[in-house]
């Protein structure tokens, strides 16, 4: 039970901080931070994306931008519960600036600001057509030029990109080029997503036929329109595919499926522009004011190059390629790599009747889907949190509340009990060579997606048939070449071959704007995704946000967006609300656009 004391604390600093964020002064904001404080801002104060470490990050972000942000109010949300657990007191917030409200969480600890979140959630005079503000439908009276809903839909779509312009061009047509398109749309943008499969969806449909998500339903919700209560814990793909085809749909977005973009280029005298598409064979010229990279987290298929890949006679297949067992039965397959797309693709070949062997050239972290769940996913997105009333925002909020500074230390208290509870799991995988690790500090998953995107398996089932041999492992080597028929490894194993699976990921996202744009743009932006955490793949400085990731670039009017459904959804309202604002004209100073400290 929380003590008055404490809650009368919280309502004191929030009352004092409040003050001092009206006042505009920085150095009264700043102290009321602990010295190793953090202030976690999406888009609301810095019109960026940015974590402030320690009071003088604080209090320069402060000084800079509280004059142009002009806070108006900051209170405590006393229809959530405050909380106070191990001398940490936490609760909600709403807030208001000049041009928006959004929603904050803080916590203190020794009567200091130990954590403080704000986000915001929508821009005044500018909300979403939703709720209160949800368009009428019917037309009421008479009017003989009327045209019906279906009419006008048809007349944007007929004009969009030919007689008009869209003010923001997405290049993705899966989840996240969706759901941000649907922000957008909701927020009255003009919007054009193209995609170049033949069907919304199809992203999903086209990968190997056992593909299911990995992540629970809870987790992947997106906007507006959550699964219903139904709906399969994991999905599969084919049903993920029809959701977001019906979904393109039922939110009214201009999507042009069997479209590839073929170049883009800005011009800066006329602040906007200049893309070419193939749209299904026809060349079209569209004009956007914002371009936005939805092409998923991550960029091309990295396929490694071997000697001798020229005089192999089998099939070779990035795994993106790959279509599933069908054709392999009684085959011998060879895949490289041991991430989750790898121990997929091993597994439903076993299944189908091929001879599969899985070479893992470094160590993979593993964990059981089952106790991921119970350990780290049960208090925020399931069945027993929507109990609780922890809906699929407040996790999201929750989550976001919490630098990424102070994850490793979670995850590594986590990882500590999965490692015991699975101990025998770990062990029988080890026995058979399987060269295992949680991450460089043992912080597990969750940094080593954030850290590098790649790296680990949530095992579904494939663990169980490398520890029996069903599927054969070679762990601790390389591929030295390919012959004709056979994968030649670097300790001079030869592995008979029919077919060769390269589940061996792919590259950062901004080798598609080299592709599409030039290679000075993507070096200009500089690498997507990392932290800077400095561990393998993710090379420092420390940044403290994903770099590049749903925010301002160093290439004006140019943006990424990627992730999980999860990320999709909730960091698609924070992308849409600052292409909003620009598309207002609202006044955007970015806090900390600093030039990228890699390029590849």
């Amino acid at each position: 039970m929380l003590d008055s004391s404490s809650q009368e604390a919280l309502t004191t600093l929030v009352t004092k901080l409040e003050d001092a964020l009206i006042a505009q002064d920085a150095e009264r904001v700043a102290g009321l931070f602990a010295e190793s404080g953090f202030w976690r801002d999406l888009t609301a104060f810095t019109w960026n994306i940015k974590t402030c470490e320690g009071r003088t990050a604080i209090r320069d972000m402060a000084d800079a931008q509280l004059p142009a942000i002009w806070p108006r109010s900051l209170r405590l949300n006393l229809s959530e519960p405050i909380t106070s657990t191990d001398g940490v007191v936490e609760g909600w917030l709403s807030f208001e600036t000049e041009t928006g409200r959004g929603v904050g969480h803080i916590r203190i600890k020794d009567g200091e600001i130990w954590t403080f979140m704000t986000a915001l959630h929508e821009l005044k005079g500018h909300e979403e057509t939703c709720g209160s503000h949800r368009p009428f439908g019917a037309e009421h009276g008479h009017d003989p030029k009327r045209r019906t809903w279906k009419e006008k839909l048809a007349d944007e779509a007929a004009t969009l990109g030919y007689e008009t312009q869209p003010y923001v061009l997405i290049i993705g047509g899966g989840q996240g080029g969706i759901a941000l398109g649907a922000r957008l749309r909701q927020l009255g943008v003009s919007t054009i997503i193209i995609d170049r499969h033949a069907r919304p969806g199809d992203q999903w449909r086209s990968r190997y036929k056992s593909l299911c998500l990995h992540d629970p339903v809870w987790y992947d919700h997106l906007p507006y329109i959550p699964f219903p209560p139904n709906w399969p814990v994991f999905t599969p793909k084919d049903k993920i595919g029809d959701w977001l085809e019906m979904y393109t749909k039922v939110m009214e977005l201009n999507y042009w499926s069997k479209t590839r973009a073929k170049s883009a280029s800005w011009n800066d005298d006329r602040k906007e522009w200049t893309v070419t598409v193939d749209r299904d064979g026809q060349e079209v010229t569209l004009h956007p004011k914002q371009l936005v990279m939805a092409t998923g987290m991550s960029g091309k298929p990295s396929i490694p190059r071997f000697p001798g890949q020229d005089v192999f006679r089998g099939e070779q297949q990035h795994s993106s390629q790959h279509p599933g067992p069908d054709a392999y039965r009684g085959k011998k397959v060879v895949v490289i790599g041991s991430n989750n797309s790898a121990h997929d693709i091993c597994a439903a070949l076993w299944e189908g009747g091929a001879d599969v062997t899985m070479v893992q050239r470094s160590s993979t972290l593993v964990v059981k889907s089952s106790t991921l769940m119970d350990v780290c996913m049960k208090d925020s997105y399931s069945e027993q949190a929507l109990a609780k009333g922890i809906t699929t925002e407040k996790a999201d909020l929750t989550a976001a509340s919490i630098p990424y500074a102070m994850l490793p230390e979670i995850g590594i208290r986590e990882y500590e009990e999965i490692r015991r509870r699975d101990a025998d799991f770990y062990t029988a995988l080890e026995k058979v060579g399987f060269m295992l690790d949680f991450g460089e500090d043992g912080s597990g998953l969750a940094m080593k997606y954030m850290r590098r995107g790649s790296g680990y398996y949530i095992d579904v089932g494939a663990c169980d048939l490398v520890i029996d041999g069903s599927i054969k492992l070679k762990s601790g080597v390389g591929v030295d070449r390919l012959t004709e028929d056979a994968v030649v490894l670097s300790d001079g194993t030869e592995l008979p071959a029919d077919l060769v699976v390269y589940a061996t990921g792919f590259g950062p996202m901004n080798e598609w704007a080299a592709e599409l744009i030039s290679q000075e743009v993507a070096d200009k932006i500089g690498r997507c995704w990392g932290l800077g955490s400095g561990t393998t793949r993710d090379p420092g400085p420390w940044e403290g946000e994903l770099r590049n990731m749903w925010k301002p670039t160093m290439q004006e009017g140019l943006w990424f967006h990627g992730g999980n459904l999860s990320q999709s959804r909730h960091y698609s309202r924070y992308l849409a609300l600052q292409l909003k604002a620009r598309e207002a004209g609202l006044d955007t100073p970015v806090w900390d656009l600093s030039a990228p400290h890699h390029t590849r």
